[in-house]
């Protein structure tokens, strides 16, 4: 499979790592061609890992990630162009936070999400929902939390969230352990867990944790 990774911070070099190493051909994209975090990964993460620009991974790609901050994220889907993402999945992983006078904001919140927007702005994209409550190394190795522990789906297109499974269970999710939420409204509650996750990170003191569901007889 051929993966864009657009945004070159922990989360996208995680995940891009993590894919190379699964053998998929993965690029990982920024603003520019010659970006030295992204041409570093690219020379560390092995024969299948590529840097380009934006548009140069969503081109070439099957599967396009969005990894950049949530308030960028629309911006940098333009950057890498509709056309590029027509058509194919596309998967953000994405928190639509920012900070101000040193607290948490959510932007935007209850009556709308980033999944929601990234839809709406691509609606020929197949956008599934995903991955946004557990840190970078959690999303790709499960296993640092013991447990029957879950993560979300959540998106209009059902192949497309099949298709996301299957990608989860690459990196160790069982597909009993992935949740499908239904449509892309419910990005809205995945994205509200933020606060939570923070609050949880705080008085743990580390990020190797996560949620888990109990189901009721």
């Amino acid at each position: 499979m051929r993966y864009a990774i657009l945004g070159t911070g922990d989360v996208g070099r995680t995940l891009g790592g993590k894919l190379a190493e699964l053998g998929h051909e993965v690029t990982l994209g920024s603003r520019t061609k010659d970006n030295p975090t992204a041409l570093e990964w690219a020379r560390s993460a092995g024969a299948g890992a590529r840097a380009g620009t934006f548009t140069e991974a969503a081109s070439s790609a099957e599967v396009v990630v969005n990894a950049v901050g949530g308030q960028v994220a629309l911006a940098v889907l333009e950057a890498a162009g509709a056309a590029q993402l027509d058509g194919k999945v596309l998967v953000d992983v994405a928190n639509p936070m920012r900070f101000e006078d040193g607290e948490l904001r959510l932007s935007p919140v209850e009556s709308d999400s980033l999944g929601e927007q990234i839809q709406r702005a691509f609606p020929h994209a197949r956008v599934v929902k995903t991955l946004n409550t557990v840190n970078s190394q959690v999303m790709v190795d499960p296993s640092l939390v013991p447990g029957e522990h879950q993560v979300f789906v959540s998106g209009e297109d059902t192949g497309a969230k099949a298709q996301v499974t299957s990608m989860l269970g690459e990196f160790g999710w069982p597909p009993h352990r992935v949740l499908d939420l239904g449509g892309i409204r419910s990005a809205r509650s995945v994205e509200m867990l933020l606060p939570l996750w923070l609050d949880l990170f705080r008085h743990l003191g580390h990020a190797e944790f996560n949620l888990e569901v109990r189901r009721g007889h």
